[in-house]
């Protein structure tokens, strides 16, 4: 875990910790005595500092954790205490705050609903920690599939140039088959059900979720679909046409509404569906469609603060205790900054370059004021072009350099364009890691001053299934 050095002394940031120089080594981290388990605070604090993992011990990693999601059954039954755990997205740092938040993973039980990947830069690490977590904690850290996991969308999102960026193909391949193992949802003290998106037409009783084929690719429709995909009604009274309703919004699966849920609930003598699946401004939302009077129906929990570093929305976790239920919120953490697109500083750089020599070029053709074009020639040279190729061919030299002169300065002209287009970029990038949201809507939300409903409209068309029907 040596640092980089800095013989120099000459950083301007100097309290950001220098990163790690190498990837963790195999030995720290399977050190002997935690019997080939991993070392899950060390790798937490190498990550941290941005250290990188060798492919070799990250596909060890995965394969542990596979052993342990192949033998718990489709549905899980958990009690308190107990930490619930929405939307992690990809935002590493933010996940290290769940963790402060939430509870020591020595001591404190916890339940993942989900989407662990893309939108942010930081997918891998958020999965390395957690299978490190998972492997040494496997009665008391659970993780449940959700929409993201998946090959359909994490190609369409970032997470796949993620893999290919920091390592390849072929580990992208190792997470897609491992995200096949995941559990889909769970019971908490006998009263609540929690999974990813919500319930199902084909959902009637909860050990239905045992009957789900799950080691696969998630289908375009189904209960399998459902779990990971179906959305509440958005509305005060919950009332939805029929039980349930085409969920246009995500172009596959259901929406469904206080009728459906209360039916469910009274069959399977349950109290309320936890679920994720949706940003929330509070990182929370609680589905009070009887008017408040009893226990909400339905909770959703997002704990994506700053939700693609634009919605400016809080993240929160459930904490359960002695059958009590808790919210605890938290704001999003400052965590490094990366190019668009994963780019590396040299093709960052292209364009402003590009602009400097094409500046600089014209500047050294171009005639000064009063000057004529022969003056920007040496005397001698020009004598000796006469006396080769004649008067008349010298007056073409003339033209030739008016056209060499308006050539570059048209290339200055498009270098300076193509610079502030990337300079724009990088400006905005910030405001959507994944590059998913259209930049014309991020200039608004920048300016917005109800920036959570302005971002998730104008990200409204991600959460559509890609790939499918409008």
């Amino acid at each position: 875990m040596q640092p980089l050095c800095d013989p120099a002394q000459d950083r301007v940031v100097k309290q950001v910790p220098l990163p790690p120089h190498r990837p963790l080594d195999n030995d720290l981290m399977f050190p002997a005595k935690n019997q080939g388990k991993p070392d899950w605070k060390l790798i937490k604090e190498h990550l941290e500092r941005e250290g990188r993992i060798a492919k070799k011990e990250v596909i060890k990693l995965v394969s542990m954790a596979n052993k342990i999601f192949k033998n718990e059954g489709g549905l899980i039954h958990l009690s308190d205490p107990l930490t619930v755990v929405g939307d992690i997205h990809g935002q590493f740092y933010d996940f290290l705050k769940i963790l402060d938040v939430g509870g020591n993973p020595e001591s404190q039980k916890y339940v993942f609903l989900g989407d662990y990947v893309d939108r942010g830069p930081f997918s891998i690490e958020v999965l390395i920690l957690l299978y490190s977590l998972k492997i040494n904690y496997p009665r008391t850290i659970y993780m449940l599939r959700g929409n993201h996991e998946c090959r359909q969308l994490t190609s369409f999102f970032n997470f796949m140039d993620e893999c290919k960026y920091k390592y390849d193909q072929e580990l992208y391949d190792v997470f897609m088959d491992s995200f096949d193992n995941l559990p889909l949802a769970c019971i908490i003290n006998n009263q609540f059900i929690a999974l990813h998106g919500g319930i199902s037409p084909e959902l009637r009783n909860v050990t239905d979720v045992n009957l789900v084929e799950r080691f696969r690719e998630p289908p375009k429709n189904g209960l399998f679909c459902d779990i990971l995909w179906a959305d509440p009604v958005d509305n005060d009274d919950g009332i939805c046409e029929g039980q349930f309703r085409i969920n246009e919004v995500r172009g596959c699966s259901y929406f469904y509404g206080m009728e459906a849920v209360s039916r469910f609930l009274e069959r399977n003598k349950l109290i309320s569906v936890i679920r994720a699946h949706e940003a929330q401004l509070e990182g929370y939302k609680m589905h009070r469609w009887d008017g408040g009077q009893d226990f909400p129906m339905v909770i959703t929990i997002f704990s994506a603060p700053n939700y693609c570093d634009v919605y400016n929305n809080k993240g929160a976790v459930i904490k359960f205790k002695n059958n009590d239920l808790n919210i605890q919120q938290y704001n999003y953490s400052q965590h490094p900054y990366l190019l668009p697109n994963f780019m590396d500083i040299f093709t960052w750089s292209i364009p402003f370059v590009a602009e400097k020599v094409t500046e600089v070029l014209f500047h050294i053709i171009q005639p000064r004021d009063g000057e004529a074009m022969d003056e920007i020639v040496d005397e001698d040279d020009i004598a000796k072009f006469k006396e080769l190729v004649g008067d008349q061919q010298h007056k073409n030299k003339d033209v030739f350099l008016k056209s060499k002169i308006k050539f570059v300065f048209r290339m200055m002209q498009i270098q300076k364009g193509l610079r502030q287009q990337s300079e724009s970029l990088v400006q905005t990038k910030g405001a959507c890691p994944d590059n998913r949201i259209p930049k014309t809507l991020l200039d608004s939300i920048k300016d917005s001053n109800g920036a959570f409903q302005t971002a998730k409209m104008a990200d409204s068309i991600n959460e559509k299934r890609p790939g499918l029907s409008q």
